[in-house]
């Protein structure tokens, strides 16, 4: 039976980012082509057969994006987002968080289920400046598309703009067996799509850009360059694609709508290939696709586009014929039994520009909202509130796990999310019915992954509990924060104003 090539993006137009009202869309920069940059494998300081230890470094840089004057940027072990990291399954993961920037930071490791909310890394991990704090963690999830990235609320949204963000590579014996391409750099090339806006000397004003809704630029910056290309030289590429912008959705598609296969999502391989023309990304989700080249000639160039902006060409070469057929299942995946006399856990996500909420409250750093125990497997509902004619698409996230999407609005999901996924675009007026299941102990973070909205209160707390081994844990307060970003800006903590407290001033309410 042959497959269908889906060539829709699923999600409901109405609710496209290009209908809001601070929409900016995508415009070619003036600059030359540049070779795409790809982000080199983090060495690790020591590696045995069980253990791996990594140093990882949040430093400021300046980074050559456009002609002329160099862009002010902070990355991870490099001037601009990071090198990438590896995690094998199995083995024992040792790691130095050191911070070089001039103010604190925290170091989330998205997608990755490890136990909260230290290790995971959200707000109550602050790693101070000049400080270095370490992690251990032993990985125990499929092999799958990660990443890293700041997470200091209210300041997330404005350190990611600043560059911290990259990909994270978990590798398993199952996945290796598949005929994936996987040569990093070569066939296996990841993608992460970002915007910014150049302002004088070519430097971001994050200040200046900063939208309730979420910041935009009109640059499109791939893996951080602008105007990329990539020359191929294999049939096949493996492209592991994600959004990490603030707020902009990517609606994918090639040149000659190009038909492409994904094989993977947020938590790893899907259990079948799913073929496309067109593929709609909301922030922070990752898609693993396989574009096979082989109809089209050396010399000519295929270019992928978000709605009709050129992102990046793919300058064809000479390659030797590769036709691989995917098969037409690729893993299993375990599907759990609901624990039985589970209520279902109803969620609500309302609002737009400052007036985000969850449940109809803003974020507590020191709030507990939900409880779930460690192992139970429970059904949330997740509704996005906004209105159907004018509302938007609110990615949700969770920390700490991997979901299953059960259905959407009682009818079944898209075809693309039957694997395992931590993040999932709700349409306005939709509930989206999640399975969810924590294996580690901690607080962890909820939240809209328009990092605006999350920064501005669309976020609460789930603490997963062990009764055998109940725990307690010292959660950040917003007077210990706004002290220590006050303190490393040598400024007044009354003259302090992070972009997210905005929200919060405007509807009278404390963080």
């Amino acid at each position: 039976m042959t497959k269908p090539i889906y060539t829709d993006y699923f999600f409901d137009e109405p609710a496209y980012n290009t209908h809001d009202g601070g929409y900016v869309p995508l415009e070619v920069a003036d600059a030359p082509e540049m070779a795409l940059r790809i982000p080199p494998l983090l060495k690790p300081d020591k590696e045995t057969a069980t253990d791996t230890y990594y140093t990882v470094e949040a430093q400021a840089g300046e980074t050559q994006l456009l002609p002329g004057k160099k862009t002010k940027t902070w990355g991870y072990n490099t001037s601009l987002l990071s090198q990438t990291l590896v995690f094998a399954k199995g083995k024992t993961m040792h790691i130095d968080l050191k911070n070089s920037l001039p103010e604190l930071t925290t170091f989330h490791w998205h997608g990755l289920n490890v136990p909260g909310p230290y290790t995971d890394g959200g707000c109550h991990a602050p790693v101070y400046p000049g400080e270095t704090k370490h992690i251990d963690f032993t990985v125990d999830q499929p092999a799958a598309t990660l990443w890293l990235h700041a997470h200091p609320c209210p300041s997330t949204a404005e350190q990611v703009w600043h560059g911290l963000a990259g990909m994270v590579l978990v590798t398993d014996d199952q996945e290796a067996e598949l005929p994936f391409p996987r040569n990093y750099g070569v066939d296996d090339i990841p993608l992460v799509l970002q915007d910014r806006r150049f302002h004088e000397d070519n430097q971001w004003d994050y200040n200046q850009d900063y939208d309730p809704d979420g910041v935009q630029g009109p640059t499109a910056m791939i893996n951080g360059t602008i105007n990329p290309y990539f020359d191929v030289t294999t049939q096949r590429l493996r492209l592991r694609i994600l959004d990490g912008a603030n707020r902009r959705e990517w609606r994918l598609h090639f040149s000659n709508d190009l038909p492409f296969t994904q094989v993977a999502s947020d938590g790893g391989v899907m259990p079948e290939p799913v073929k496309f023309t067109h593929l709609m990304l909301t922030c922070a989700e990752r898609a693993e696709i396989i574009v096979d080249f082989g109809s089209v000639k050396p010399g000519e160039t295929v270019t992928l586009y978000s709605d009709d902006t050129p992102l990046v060409k793919f300058r064809i070469h000479d390659y030797q014929r590769e036709d691989v057929t995917l098969p037409d299942h690729l893993v299993d995946i375990p599907d759990p039994e609901v624990t039985p006399n589970m209520p279902v856990r109803k969620v609500v996500m309302d609002g737009m520009d400052e007036y985000v909420m969850i449940d109809g409250k803003k974020f507590n750093m020191q709030r507990i909202d939900a409880r779930q125990q460690v192992g139970n497997v429970e059904l949330w509902d997740v509704k996005n509130n906004n209105k159907t004619d004018s509302g938007m698409v609110h990615p949700f996230h969770m920390h700490g796990t991997q979901f299953l999407v059960v259905s959407r609005n009682g009818k079944a999901p898209y075809p693309n999310e039957r694997g395992y996924k931590d993040t999932v675009g709700v349409n306005p007026g939709e509930t989206v019915r999640i399975k969810v299941r924590f294996d580690k102990p901690g607080v962890f973070m909820y939240h809209c992954h328009i990092i605006e909205h999350e920064d501005g209160g669309m976020m609460a707390q789930i603490e997963a509990y062990d009764p055998a081994h109940p725990k307690t844990y010292k959660l950040m307060d917003m007077d210990t924060l706004m002290n220590a970003f006050a303190k490393e800006r040598g400024i007044d903590v009354k003259d302090l104003h992070l972009a997210g407290m905005s929200s919060y001033d405007k509807m009278g309410m404390k963080m």
